[in-house]
């Protein structure tokens, strides 16, 4: 069974001196919030737009849609129905019927639900971010969401995250979105480490597609909803159900000899 019982894996965090988080589904429990607002946005536009379409579901999500960037998830998920609209730009009215229309609508349903109800950071996933750099690993955000600085900001883990790499910062300097590994690449170089030297924390399937495409030292999966099984079988090389299942493994003491192959 795929869990922190793996324990030459889970071991190898204390060699590994650099930690990349996902952000929603990982550190928050933001992805059950762009669950709703994709769910609000796509329900309506396949009934609106495209009558006899199979209807939107929850695996729609995981399959189309989740760890993606905005827009590539748009594009999956109306290619799943045979739809293609025109691309449109990033600054198109949230009523467009364009790719970048229908990102911009879901983002307004997901800025409202979040100024509404805020978030509160997974207890688990906070025990192990404290244990983590209690003992000495480099801690980096790594999030395909256009979104994370203010939910960082509503969670209260700013203060842990003097590196964030998004969605604005991925679109700023031409980074390909998850699953290719640019994201995650960028963020080990900003940290001063290689890929080698960093887990990559993940709950998307395109999120461990791309610890995996970047050789990193190890792809940690944690399942939300997609399932292990899955998880695995895109990439990753264990899977958890909580972070609190290795605050104890993370808490021991880094090697000193792991930082010998920074960048």
């Amino acid at each position: 069974m795929p869990s922190s019982s793996a324990p030459r894996d889970a071991a190898a965090l204390r060699r590994l001196p650099g930690i990349l988080f996902d952000l929603d589904g990982v550190l928050t429990p933001t992805a059950e919030v762009h669950m709703r607002a994709w769910a609000t946005l796509f329900s309506t536009y396949l009934t609106e737009h495209v009558p006899g379409a199979a209807p939107y579901t929850d695996a729609d999500y995981f399959d189309y849609v989740d760890g993606k960037p905005r827009y590539d998830g748009v594009r999956s998920m109306l290619a799943s129905r045979g739809v293609t609209l025109p691309e449109g730009a990033p600054d198109d009215a949230p009523d467009a019927d364009t790719v970048c229309g229908l990102g911009n609508r879901k983002n307004e349903v997901f800025a409202a639900e979040l100024a509404q109800n805020g978030v509160t950071p997974y207890p688990g996933s906070l025990q192990f971010l404290r244990a983590a750099i209690a003992s000495g690993h480099q801690v980096a955000v790594v999030s395909s969401s256009r979104n994370a600085v203010p939910v960082l900001a509503a969670a209260g883990l700013s203060s842990y995250f003097e590196v964030v790499v998004d969605g604005e910062v991925a679109a700023a300097e031409g980074l390909a979105g998850k699953p290719a590994p640019d994201t995650y690449l960028d963020g080990a170089r900003r940290l001063g480490l290689t890929a080698a030297d960093c887990v990559v924390v993940e709950d998307a399937q395109s999120g461990v597609q791309a610890g995996r495409a970047g050789a990193f030292g190890l792809v940690l999966g944690v399942d939300r909803g997609v399932g292990a099984a899955a998880l695995l079988d895109f990439g990753a090389d264990f899977v958890v159900t909580d972070l609190d299942e290795l605050v104890g493994p993370v808490s021991e003491p880094l090697d000193p000899t792991a930082t010998e192959n920074r960048a």
